[in-house]
């Protein structure tokens, strides 16, 4: 995927960039003290939710090769996100209102709770944040074999989706419901993990029409959805599958879906709520 300027139909890319609260700030003040460099200048947040240029300023030299180019790749992808759906969802009655990413090491408290880099990342509508341990990326490819810069900006664009779902009030409606009906409710946190795949791959689908995407990038997005369903990872970790607790669908329906997506470029097409009373 070739991280260019510019956001949706080529307008250039508005400035985003990652913002912090406070509790972003902390975490990014002690990942500096921990590592040695200035995550502050590598990420280019401003304290207190503020925005910022979505430029990646020029790096300390302490900082690895490896974390800058993730970062500044994270970076794109977040701007691109973000501008994309600031573009699209008027078109199907919305508003998009911008999430906040922050980046963090084994540990993280939100408005959802504490949580561990074990979680991966997630998107807490309390706070409208995504959470990303970078390390999950290195996990991605070593352990679940779904390596690729698509592959990981697939991660990024499916917790996005959420913020969608947050956005579009389908998100509180659902739990809504799997309050008053609690058998319902890794039936329904299944379809809303695969409209957020669907979403992603309208993202997806911008991009390729925009010609950011090198050969064997929707393959690696593919991948990534198939190396991430329920059935595959219990497998993998136990030996064997239950279907009465899955709740992000199966390997086969998350590419099912984020095809889907990929496919149409249209989020009306993204409704797996369809038929379900």
């Amino acid at each position: 995927m070739r991280a260019q300027g510019g956001g949706p139909g080529g307008q250039p890319a508005r400035g985003r960039g990652i913002r912090l609260g406070l509790g972003g700030t902390l975490v990014v003040l002690v990942l500096s003290v921990l590592f040695g460099q200035d995550f502050f200048s590598v990420l280019n947040v401003a304290s207190g939710g503020g925005s910022t240029a979505s430029s990646v300023q020029p790096q300390p030299a302490a900082t690895t090769a490896e974390e800058e180019a993730l970062v500044d790749f994270v970076s794109f992808v977040l701007d691109d996100l973000q501008s994309t759906w600031t573009e699209l969802l008027p078109r199907y009655g919305g508003r998009y209102q911008d999430a906040q990413l922050v980046l963090f090491r084994h540990a993280i408290e939100s408005a959802c709770g504490f949580s561990r880099a074990a979680t991966g990342p997630f998107y807490c509508p309390g706070d409208a944040n995504v959470y990303v341990d970078l390390s999950f990326f290195q996990e991605l490819s070593r352990r679940f074999g779904a390596p690729g810069d698509f592959a990981q900006a697939y991660v990024i664009a499916h917790e996005i989706g959420h913020h969608v779902q947050n956005l579009t009030g389908t998100e509180a409606e659902v739990r809504r419901t799997q309050r008053n009906s609690p058998d319902s409710r890794n039936r329904l946190s299944v379809l809303m993990e695969l409209q957020a795949d669907c979403y992603a791959g309208v993202w997806g689908h911008t991009t390729a029409r925009r010609e950011l995407l090198d050969p064997g990038d929707i393959d690696e997005g593919l991948r990534a959805a198939a190396a991430i369903g329920d059935d595959r990872l219990q497998r993998q970790t136990g030996g064997y599958v239950n279907p009465d607790s899955f709740t992000h669908g199966t390997s086969a329906q998350r590419v099912e879906w984020l095809r889907r997506g990929l496919q149409s470029g249209d989020p009306t097409q993204c409704d797996t709520f369809a038929g379900v009373d």
